[in-house]
């Protein structure tokens, strides 16, 4: 990114310290950081979970958590220091002067209220909009942000959008007092390219044409390279690399920021598993498919505006195939059906029309017999393993649950199956103690993995497993997952909006847009030679077409 802008700093941090104190300890997650943001410049905080990131925006938006501490340094914006003011002076700062787009919208959107009253908030509490100005305010932001029948969507509550639509909401949120500045956590984690590409594009407009400035916390590397003017990158609560875009990634100096960006995806990387000879290719696509979709469709019903029924047309005719041993990646926009197909292929939920067959028998009809060994053999791992692992159960308790239920072994066979398996995923055998809140987010990926694979699955829904992981941890994942399928024959349905993650992994891929397959085919038939326009500009949205370059 260029011209970059040349002016007093809107945001000068200076030797800022934070320190966190557990039951039985203190230490330091920030150390002596110093950083400025010029007016209608965007910076952007790399490193890997842990590093400081999220601590640093945190600390600036006055939300550290309880057990957090500033020891010491300074946080000014526009030469006003922000460490000691009070709450109620606060207030007046944070969402009129300095937005907030935090990552897990799960957390940040309250359950109870509806979507366009949390849009809406900045302007009802800065008095900048009376309740019914701001109701068309909040549907005309979430139709900016590109979520379609935002009427509709406005009047519905967090848990039944889309993980993606919920991120997006809560951009909306953070641009609807037209702040001067942004602190943006994993903005566009959960968004499709696309709508990455809209939200980004949107944040670049508002930075040009009213001098925004942007925080931009990622692991993202592409989208650091395409969008930042300049890169600081952290490691441990200490920056260890900084300086424009260009020279910190096309020209990194330190070892650690080599390694990041030695694992970040691409689309000009090579397979992590090879492909197979066109013999065993020509022999797998002949054995039987061991789970198959068959026209199937599913429609919902949305509440919107004085209790209007509008139905959505979720999935739409559609036909796929998976067999042991392939990984079909799934892709396509938030919204487009991904998810819930694989909830149709899973079972959670009945098709609307269209068949699900297992082993060539329609699931809908099983006993309950056949439906327990349907279950065992197909098994999910989601995007979100804090949400999907129950947290008062241990990491030993959690991997043998799947044991018990299906009446794997006895105790001491469970056990042993348990250790077995975190060797397999590369955890210490002593985590089996653990709770989930006590790991990181690739510990508790690993610990959904290996619960998934404790009752010998066939085949694994895999719905978006690292879109919220570091890229050196994503691309541990990428390999064990491989290394699985290699040793185990797996089958994956691997759902992603990460088209580069999709390459390396994926022999076939099907493109999904409004709930219909509009294309597929091998891997490099859809990424080479698209047909569809939507697959076109899929490819077309990636970002981060400097790092291929580097």
């Amino acid at each position: 990114m260029s011209d970059r802008p040349q002016q007093a700093p809107l945001l000068a941090i200076r030797n800022l310290s934070v320190s966190y104190t557990t039951r039985d300890r203190t230490f330091d997650a920030v150390r002596l950081v110093s950083l400025d943001l010029g007016k209608g410049e965007v910076v952007a905080l790399v490193g890997e979970s842990g590093s400081g990131k999220t601590t640093i925006a945190r600390a600036i938006m006055a939300m550290l958590a309880p057990q957090a501490k500033i020891t010491g340094g300074s946080i000014r914006y526009e030469g006003q220091e922000l460490i000691g003011l009070s709450p109620r002076e606060y207030d007046r700062v944070r969402g009129r002067e300095i937005g907030w787009i935090p990552q897990d919208p799960m957390v940040s959107l309250n359950p109870l209220h509806r979507i366009g009253k949390q849009v809406s908030e900045p302007l009802r509490i800065h008095g900048l909009a009376d309740a019914r100005d701001a109701e068309q305010r909040a549907v005309a932001l979430l139709d900016r942000v590109g979520i379609q029948h935002s009427e509709a969507r406005a009047h519905q509550y967090p848990h039944e959008l889309s993980g993606g639509m919920r991120q997006r909401a809560l951009i909306a949120g953070a641009l609807a007092a037209e702040p001067q500045l942004i602190i943006a956590d994993e903005p566009t984690t959960a968004l499709d390219v696309t709508v990455q590409k809209r939200i980004l594009d949107d944040l670049e407009q508002l930075r040009a044409s009213a001098g925004i400035s942007v925080l931009l916390i990622t692991h993202d590397l592409a989208v650091a390279a395409e969008r930042a003017h300049r890169v600081v990158v952290l490691r441990h609560g200490e920056i260890v690399e900084q300086g424009t875009a260009a020279d910190v990634l096309k020209n990194p100096q330190h070892a650690y920021t080599k390694l990041l960006l030695a694992s970040a995806p691409s689309m000009s990387q090579g397979r992590l598993r090879p492909l197979a000879s066109p013999v065993k290719a020509e022999q797998a696509n002949a054995s039987p498919p061991i789970l198959v979709a068959l026209s199937v469709s599913k429609s919902f019903d949305v509440r919107g505006p004085r209790s209007v029924a509008h139905r959505v047309d979720a999935v739409k005719d559609a036909t796929i195939e998976l067999r042991a041993g392939e990984t079909l990646g799934l892709v396509g926009e938030s919204g487009s059906g991904k998810s819930t197909l694989s909830r149709l292929l899973l079972g959670l939920v009945p098709p609307s029309a269209g068949r699900v067959l297992f082993e060539g028998e329609e699931i809908g009809g099983f006993g309950r017999g056949r439906h327990r060994q349907f279950r065992q053999a197909i098994q999910p791992v989601y995007q979100n393993p804090y949400a999907s692992l129950n947290p008062r159960f241990s990491v030993a308790e959690i991997i043998g649950e799947p044991l018990l239920g299906f009446g794997i072994g006895d105790r001491e066979e469970r056990g042993r199956r348990v250790l077995e398996l975190l060797d397999q995923v590369k955890l210490p055998r002593t985590m089996g103690e653990r709770r989930t809140s006590e790991l990181s987010g690739g510990q508790r990926q690993r610990v959904a993995i290996a619960r998934a694979l404790a009752p010998n699955p066939k085949l694994i829904v895999c719905d978006e497993p690292v879109s919220a992981l570091d890229v050196s941890v994503q691309s541990e994942i990428l390999k064990l997952l491989a290394e699985f399928q290699e040793t185990q024959g797996l089958g994956y349905l691997f759902i992603s909006h990460d088209l580069a993650v999709v390459r390396q992994v994926a022999d076939r891929v099907a493109v999904m847009k409004d709930g219909v397959i509009v294309e597929s085919g091998t891997t490099a038939e859809v990424f080479d030679r698209p047909r569809h326009d939507y697959t076109k500009l899929l490819i077309d949205s990636i970002p981060g077409r400097q790092l291929e370059a580097a």
